[in-house]
């Protein structure tokens, strides 16, 4: 394990890629008599339907994404900095160590590179062992961190589309698309809309 991966950006993941807005259905009460399959086809309702685009992947911009993203994984960070000072550490020694062995395999004595080597594999065996569990550890934290804000973007989202007559939003970050009119894209002011409602100073739950 890298010391370098264990403390990094968070990718967000934004559960629904696609967000349907459910409208109520207009429509006269059946005949009494079932017409031909044509006509039915002719007089069926077309929903009307209002599209927008939203980029997911801006919520995570430090300066213009969602104020509480970036305060939680400072936060989360900010837990995690001691482990991650203690694995630095670690890994400061083993290399130092490497090198000595390496430097001096030709002119030490046997028993002394032995010896160094031994404590090499115990470093390396501590090392693995307290980076896969600060992994782990890291894992679970940051899903209970972010989940709530997860929920409470999903939750904004759909307010926001409904407010607006929109029941078809496209999350451009997760689906591939060919074109998009810049009038479609509600990223901005969604950003703008739930940083004023969702300060980033709200609180989160301490570790157990």
């Amino acid at each position: 394990m890298k010391i370098d991966r264990f403390i990094a950006a968070v990718a967000l993941l934004m559960t629904a890629a696609i967000v349907s807005v459910s409208a109520q259905q207009r429509g006269a009460a059946p005949a009494a008599n079932t017409p031909p399959a044509a006509a039915q086809t002719a007089s069926a309702n077309v929903p009307e339907s209002k599209m927008a685009v939203i980029y997911s992947d801006a919520f995570l911009d430090p300066k213009n994404g969602i104020a509480r993203f970036t305060s939680l994984l400072n936060t989360l960070n900010r837990e995690f900095q001691p482990r991650q000072t203690e694995l630095q550490g670690l890994q400061t020694r083993i290399n130092t160590l490497t090198k000595e062995i390496d430097d001096q395999g030709a002119v030490a004595a046997p028993e002394s590179l032995r010896q160094k080597r031994d404590q090499l594999d115990q470093l390396n065996i501590e090392f693995k062992r307290k980076g896969e569990d600060a992994q782990a550890a890291y894992t679970k934290r940051r899903q209970e961190i972010f989940t709530p804000l997860q929920q409470d973007i999903g939750k904004a989202l759909e307010a926001f589309a409904k407010a607006r007559g929109i029941n078809l939003i496209v999350d451009g970050s997760q689906v591939p698309m060919v074109y998009a009119a810049d009038a479609l894209d509600i990223t901005t002011p969604f950003i703008a809309e739930f940083n004023s409602k969702n300060p980033a100073t709200a609180s989160v739950t301490p570790r157990p």
